[in-house]
């Protein structure tokens, strides 16, 4: 029998974004987690109703799978308005961006997902567009070009990036309202999951939610990936109730450990303690010892590792941590242990410093 296939390798099929689409709350009551976020937003949209007019501007940022998306069709449910969906990649020029604000109707709301991708010609037709909705629409070349101002209904942008430093600080003074989103803890994550379960017509006891929940990463796209695998799994080996063993039997299969790890983070770790010691090693050479390209390492496997005390980045490179020596079960030598400074540097300069040494 072939071996499983990780998780994180494989892509979603229609089924499972049709699913996805059916788990998303429809409205800010139904949003679990984020209490600051959606109690600050429940106020500037309560406020636009009451005054009559398009909601401020919303620009949401964090790490991915935390609600983004969805928090922008909520949006636009809560303010019975139409949805435009598009990205900052699909916007190359400011003739992309004018052919969509043209088209817009009074009170849409448009959703540009990682809106710091955009081009830099869109990214400045869309101040006045955002401020005075207005468009200057040029037409013609040289000393013969005229621009033709285009008069815009009030519409209300919702900015969604992973990378809000990216973006120029006159793109960001023009929202409203600024919303960070943050990892999820555990309690909430069992919360979307159990949500999730009765609507997927699931039966699970709570040992079974928290053992999914733990193994998330925070984050409820991944937990509501994770619990229909635990699903298939289930259906395939006849099993009605899930607990604990079967979510982790599940998970297990799937490459997804105790901690949330997958094979990638494993890997990763492994070639760090025992091919390089422990570290330092830079981010190029230890890309290619898990024979991956160093941008999916970076974005993909380190944040996470950092975030769970596993990895850290120093100026000369990536080092292993003690708590991922005995994550992988092993005993940390005298000479690793000297090499990690008192302070893990995480700071702008790591990623400089760390795919500079042992390139």
């Amino acid at each position: 029998m072939a071996a499983a296939e990780p998780l994180t390798a494989a892509a979603p099929d229609p089924d499972d974004k049709a699913i996805e689409a059916a788990l998303r709350p429809k409205n800010l009551d139904d949003f679990v987690g984020q209490k600051r976020v959606r109690e600050q937003l429940s106020l500037v949209l309560e406020a636009s109703r009451l005054r009559g007019r398009s909601a401020d501007h919303v620009l949401l940022s964090g790490p991915p799978g935390l609600g983004k998306t969805t928090l922008s069709m909520i949006i636009a449910a809560e303010m019975n308005a139409p949805l435009r969906i598009s990205s900052g990649p699909a916007i190359q020029h400011a003739g992309d961006l004018a052919a969509i604000l043209s088209s817009l109707t009074e009170g849409e709301v448009l959703f540009l997902d990682e809106i710091h991708r955009m081009s830099r010609p869109a990214e400045e037709m869309l101040y006045m567009a955002m401020e005075d909705f207005r468009v200057d629409i040029v037409v013609g070349k040289g000393a013969g070009a005229t621009a033709i101002p285009l008069d815009l209904p009030p519409f209300t942008l919702v900015g969604a990036t992973t990378r809000a430093g990216l973006l120029p600080g006159p793109l960001r003074d023009r929202f409203g309202f600024t919303g960070h989103l943050e990892f999820y803890s555990t309690a909430e994550l069992e919360l979307v999951l159990r949500r999730s379960a009765m609507l997927m017509d699931m039966k699970v006891n709570s040992a079974g939610f928290s053992e999914v929940a733990g193994r998330s990463r925070g984050t409820p796209r991944i937990a509501n990936r994770l619990l229909r695998r635990v699903r298939d799994w289930a259906l395939v080996h006849g099993v009605d109730q899930i607990d604990a063993r079967t979510a982790g039997a599940a998970l297990d299969m799937y490459e997804v450990d105790e901690r949330g790890l997958d094979r990638l983070d494993r890997a990763v770790l492994h070639a760090l303690v025992t091919k390089f010691n422990g570290g330092p090693v830079g981010l190029s050479t230890l890309a290619i010892a898990v024979g991956e390209e160093p941008e999916t390492v970076e974005t993909v496997a380190e944040p996470y590792l950092v975030r769970e005390g596993l990895l850290g980045r120093t100026p000369r490179g990536r080092i292993a941590t003690r708590a991922a020596w005995e994550h992988l079960g092993l005993d940390m030598p005298e000479s690793a242990a000297q090499a990690i400074p008192d302070a893990v540097y995480s700071g702008p300069g790591a990623r400089t410093a760390g795919t500079g040494t042992g390139n």
